[in-house]
């Protein structure tokens, strides 16, 4: 007589599945062999190696021993820089100052410094004087090469104006406006090589930069 299952019986096997599982067990087959003998050693890969390396790891700090006021060492490095140069503005170039010229000869020309200074401005004659000057007056006569910088530029914005004021007279057949200009020119000559002379300031601003492209361009002979 079947069991009667109540209404709490949950199991859902059959209550008959373990004894006709054994049932219909096939133990024909052959038994399970021990296996006897060393176990064969399997080939280490880099892993492996690397871990048997006591140099492959940082070894293992002990912080028992630390004070506690030591700082920790951080992962991160602050970078480091080199503290930037001090600024050096650049040369300042020479600027005339009211002091009368002396007396004194110049090297490398062997001319008075009054003479060496003024004659830079002579009418017409001061574009030669300032190239020699130029040429053979050392910088550490800065005064002296100024002044024939300043001339040589001077002499070269007339000579260009004459010379157009030429070819607009040669055209017009009036040659007024170009004897008014060197009338004009040979006086600022003059008036500057009195100005030097007497130890005035003389520097002409537009030609400031054609005057230190002279006086920086052309080398002089004796460097010393």
């Amino acid at each position: 007589m079947e069991p009667k299952k109540s209404k709490y019986d949950t199991n859902p096997l059959d209550p008959d599945f373990v004894k006709n599982a054994d049932g219909g067990r096939d133990n024909s087959g052959p038994e399970t062999q021990e296996v006897k003998g060393a176990t064969r050693e399997i080939g280490s890969s880099a892993n492996e190696n690397a871990r048997r390396n006591i140099y492959s790891e940082a070894p293992t700090r002990r912080y028992d021993t630390v004070s506690p006021d030591a700082p920790y060492p951080s992962v991160f490095v602050p970078p480091t820089h080199s503290q930037p140069a001090p600024y050096q503005p650049p040369a300042a170039p020479y600027r005339p100052v009211e002091q009368r010229p002396t007396h004194r000869t110049v090297a490398g020309i062997s001319v008075p410094e009054k003479w060496a200074m003024a004659l830079a401005y002579a009418p017409y004659l001061g574009i030669v004087v300032s190239l020699l000057e130029l040429f053979l007056v050392p910088r550490k006569e800065p005064r002296v090469r100024f002044h024939a910088a300043q001339g040589l530029a001077l002499h070269l914005v007339i000579l260009v104006v004459q010379t157009l004021l030429g070819v607009i007279s040669t055209i017009t057949d009036n040659p007024f406006g170009k004897t008014l200009f060197g009338a004009a020119a040979t006086v600022f000559l003059i008036v500057s090589m009195v100005r030097v002379l007497k130890g005035k300031p003389h520097h002409i601003a537009p030609l400031a930069d054609a005057t230190q492209w002279f006086n920086g361009h052309i080398n002089p002979k004796n460097k010393s």
